[in-house]
């Protein structure tokens, strides 16, 4: 047995300074091994020698800075580098100086159409946020300007949203009534937004922007449909004309409120909202059918506006309850850092309120305006989209504005108008400001129930069937992930619901850390290529050589499971072979072992010790350069690993241990 095992490992024992092969006096001359080592052509290269801070360099650099956005730097003069480094801040200056007539033509368009959806969905969402309406107009005007100067999308549409709106105004409602303390409860949205945008803009400055990458596909698509869901139903306050409704977030209350307050139903003002409601959904429905005729949905929502204030005002509806928005006051958006409000009582409140909606609203922007600019083949820069949403928000906070960001139905019009920049932005703001200081007088008779008509109609497609039955073909650990933020959402509330499904979803991930996958591996007959035997059904054993897969880096996390994993493969190989075929080689196939830490390198040594109590030989085969440069320094304390016993392909290890055996069989 001893012999075989020199022969199928070419393994070894030291004694002192000399070393040689086990077995190899009993069956063969010294020179076996030169000659089966000769058969190995290609061998295991060590990576070039590198400093320690030259490695940190590179880990930091590819951490925080993927896209290396200073790569256009090098070289160039001085100056230039000041005036890349200027446009790099301020996108404005790399577009404008070549604008033209022509452009304006296309983002003026654009700009009027999406006003025309801003005006009345700044109105609905600032309610729905429980602020006063003209909250939500001045969220229109003076972020998107701000947007215009600092941020690298050309379709992003900014305003308020109504996800951000929704948490933001159901988190602050648990701590002061909007309504009891109306201006308290304005100073702490003011305060909520000046801490998102200060989240935001330090995750771009900092580089930290893979933080929302956290965020997966499958919580994302969970989370919108049901925080869709709740906002539809918050709003049946206003399409049944309830005046006591309940300010809870999930299913069970609304509905019991809803049930519970049937005495307050007024049918006058569920006929307008059906009516107006089946206006907007019918308007959605033609421009998805027929794309060019996207103007249609977007100037829905603001003819709705017109013709129900007209009705009112000439029905005198208000009499016949139907409730109005009332009086808004002309003029620009006024100074508000002096309600900034850092009381300790409510901080807390407002640095946990800013935290979860700047997250929010920021993976809702990027996320926007990745999508637009790949319809487009431009790139937007992550970080710098980071910095540009905080930093409006930031000013926003001081300008009496609350969390505004790139909102998706918004975006898309503007991207199907055809704008060229983000001057469409400046043209929408324009916009917002007349109708600020001259056309507010005009929402006087505009009834609440059409606005809460246009939020239906607009969060109705954040509800993605599409992508739900995609997630349930594709993973169904992903589906669970998606089912429990909808379920999170709809039945708790919508933090809470967020935060199980980013639990799940990073449960998920340390799943796979510390149960990484592993493989066995056999021959494609013909072929000198090894594969999944499981994968691969024309794949056969290698007989009495066990080869093993690792595809994930070896750490800590693991490192115990796979010790455990490899003894229970060693066992169950044993227990099925027979005495012509026992089991002599474990190979360890290193090549999707892209790093590996002190504690991997304890196991590697472990299991080769273990294994080698067994009579059996562990061969390594392509180990990556981080794993080798650690196996090079293990080596230097002992040799526990010699060259001998790493290969470069599974094929040429299979080659040579089958070799050795024949050559050293009596």
């Amino acid at each position: 047995m001893v012999g075989m095992r020199g022969a199928y490992g070419g393994g070894g024992y030291s004694n002192g300074n000399e070393s040689r092969p086990l077995g190899a006096a009993a069956a063969a001359p010294m020179t076996t091994s030169t000659e089966i080592a000769s058969m190995a052509v290609h061998k295991v290269a060590p990576p070039p020698p590198q400093s320690t801070a030259s490695k940190m360099k590179a880990r930091v650099k590819e951490t925080f800075f993927p896209d290396d956005p200073f790569r256009g730097f090098k070289g160039q003069p001085l100056g230039t580098q000041w005036l890349m480094a200027v446009k790099y801040l301020f996108p404005i200056l790399d577009w404008l100086p070549g604008y033209s007539l022509s452009l304006f033509k296309s983002d003026l368009i654009s700009g009027l159409t999406i006003a025309s959806l801003a005006i009345p969905q700044g109105i609905s969402y600032a309610k729905l946020a429980s602020l006063p309406p003209i909250i939500g107009l001045y969220s229109s005007f003076v972020p998107p300007m701000v947007y215009a100067v600092l941020g690298s999308s050309r379709d992003l549409a900014v305003g308020p949203v109504s996800i951000a709106s929704l948490v933001m105004g159901s988190m602050l409602r648990d701590a002061v009534s909007p309504s009891g303390e109306p201006l308290l409860f304005l100073q702490l949205a003011f305060t909520s937004t000046l801490f998102a945008g200060v989240v935001q803009a330090s995750l771009g400055i900092l580089r930290l922007g893979f933080i929302i990458d956290f965020l997966s596909r499958a919580t994302l698509v969970g989370f919108m449909a049901g925080a869709a869901i709740i906002v539809s139903l918050q709003q049946l306050k206003a399409l049944l004309g309830i005046t006591h409704f309940t300010t809870q977030m999930g299913l069970v209350p609304v509905m019991a409120s809803v049930f519970h307050h049937t005495k307050e139903w007024s049918w006058q003002t569920i006929l307008m909202g059906v009516c107006f409601l089946v206006f907007l959904l019918a308007a959605r429905h033609v421009s998805m059918r027929w794309p060019k005729l996207f103007w249609v949905s977007a100037c829905a929502p603001l003819a709705s506006v017109i013709i129900s204030t007209l009705l009112v005002f000439l029905f005198k509806a208000q009499n016949h309850g139907i409730s109005i928005i009332g009086q808004l006051k002309c003029g620009l958006n006024r100074p508000s850092w002096d309600k900034l409000l850092f009381d300790p009582t409510y901080l807390g409140l407002t640095m946990k309120t800013g935290l979860i909606t700047g997250i929010l609203s920021l993976t809702e922007g990027i996320a926007v305006g990745r999508t637009f600019a790949s319809l487009k083949d431009y790139q937007v820069d992550g970080n710098k989209e980071m910095m540009a949403i905080g930093l409006m928000n930031v000013v926003g906070s001081c300008t009496s504005c609350y969390v505004t960001t790139g909102a998706f139905s918004r975006s898309a019009v503007n991207h199907n108008a055809g704008c060229k920049t983000a001057m469409s932005n400046v043209v929408m703001a324009l916009t917002v400001m007349v109708t600020l200081l001259f056309l507010m007088p005009l929402f006087v008779y505009t009834p609440n129930v059409v606005l809460g008509a246009i939020i239906i109609a607009a969060v109705i497609g954040l509800i993605d069937f599409p992508a739900v039955y995609q997630i349930w073909r594709m993973d169904k650990m992903d589906f669970l992930v998606c089912v429990c933020a909808f379920a999170g959402v709809i039945f708790i509330s919508v933090q809470e619901g967020l935060a199980i499904a980013v639990g799940l979803s990073v449960f998920r991930v340390l799943m796979q850390i510390t149960r990484p996958k592993m493989t066995v591996q056999g021959k494609i007959m013909g072929t000198d290529i090894y594969r999944d035997l499981h994968q691969y059904k024309e794949a056969q054993r290698v007989p009495g050589i066990l080869i093993l897969a690792i595809e994930a880096p070896i750490n800590f996390a693991n490192s115990n499971y796979l010790n455990e994993r490899i003894k229970r493969w060693i066992e169950e190989e044993n227990s099925t072979q027979n005495k012509q075929t026992e089991l002599h080689v474990v190979i360890l196939d290193l090549s999707a072992v892209p790093a590996i830490d002190t504690s991997g390198i304890a196991f590697l040594i472990d299991i080769k010790k273990s294994i080698e109590k067994r009579d059996l030989e562990l061969v390594l085969v392509n180990p990556t350069g981080e794993v080798m440069e650690k196996i090079q320094r293990a080596n230097v304390a002992q040799n526990h690993f010699r060259s001998d016993c790493l290969y470069l392909t599974t094929g040429e290890a299979v080659t040579s241990l089958s070799a050795l055996a024949k050559m050293t069989k009596p």
